[in-house]
């Protein structure tokens, strides 16, 4: 029996007896076949960005099935405005420091401006400097059946792809603006066409940026691999969110789609200016947080 047919099997057998049993719940390690799974299961995947081992870590241990570095990074760490800054010598780094931190997730790659456009040779050999310096899991391309040359050499290699689709932040230049995307029909149309010729391609996942949720939906139900949204609706198979949007350490991008669970900007800000005060005032260190002889 095929790990596919026993999971399913598990789960109508749990839902007869009452019990919840889940694919996310008993994957141990997440790959990309957990993700399928998940799918088809009806589960919604969680995906979020991280670039340092220690804040890597806590997204691990939090439960978070899917961490990609992103070439967001850029902006977020490097305080850029876009992220065609970025080089792969960055992002295999951050990708080294994420990999040490991560026991479960899947670590997705981004592969950053410049490194697969035009030329699947220089794909290949970006995506296997990914995959041997840093060990990530997966890479992710953005664009449609422009790239797919360089997604089938890629996966040649055995190299898992994620595609990304909508809103692609290094075409910004192209667009110019970060606008909704794909708000009319026959850029709706080709947004459809190019998520069929991922999945036909070989992509495991693909990322909505930034689309119609109508649309976001329409394209989930149109391929069986999973869609990951991210201001693209509630209807696609995961979310993403990029970390530090999400604490609320960066206070200065607020898209509609963000929903900030924290607000460690204020949390730190009060911290470091407690600990300024603490120093000047002599009341740091005290006594006790110091050594005798």
């Amino acid at each position: 029996m095929s790990r596919l047919i026993q999971i399913d099997s598990d789960l109508q057998n749990s839902k007869a007896c009452g019990i919840t049993m889940s694919v996310h719940g008993q994957a141990k390690k997440v790959t990309t076949h957990t993700l399928q799974e998940m799918k088809r299961a009806g589960e919604k995947i969680t995906m979020l960005t991280a670039y340092d081992y220690s804040l890597a870590k806590l997204v691990d241990n939090g439960g978070v099935d899917v961490i990609l570095v992103g070439d967001s990074a850029s902006n977020v760490m490097a305080g850029q405005v876009t992220t065609v800054p970025m080089t792969l010598d960055h992002m295999i780094y951050h990708a080294q420091c994420v990999k040490r931190a991560v026991d479960r997730a899947l670590i997705v790659v981004d592969m950053p401006f410049g490194t697969y456009q035009g030329n699947s040779a220089i794909a290949l050999e970006s995506a296997i400097r990914i995959m041997k310096e840093a060990e990530g899991h997966a890479v992710k391309l953005e664009g449609g059946a422009e790239i797919v040359e360089s997604i089938k050499r890629i996966l040649t290699a055995g190299i898992p792809v994620m595609g990304h689709l909508g809103l692609t932040p290094q075409s910004i230049y192209k667009f110019g603006t970060y606008t909704v995307r794909a708000k009319e029909d026959d850029e709706a149309a080709k947004l459809i066409e190019d998520a069929k010729i991922l999945e036909e391609a070989g992509c495991f996942a693909i990322v909505l940026e930034k689309i119609p949720r109508e649309l976001a939906k329409k394209v989930s139900e149109a391929i069986t691999i999973p869609t990951i949204g991210i201001g693209a609706g509630p209807d696609c198979d995961g979310q993403v969110l990029v970390l530090h949007d999400l604490l609320g350490i960066t206070m200065d991008f607020s898209p509609r789609f963000l929903r900030r669970y924290l607000n460690l900007a204020n949390s730190i800000d009060g911290a470091i200016k407690q600990y300024c005060q603490d120093v000047r005032t002599g009341d740091f260190p005290n006594d006790s947080e110091g050594y005798t002889s």
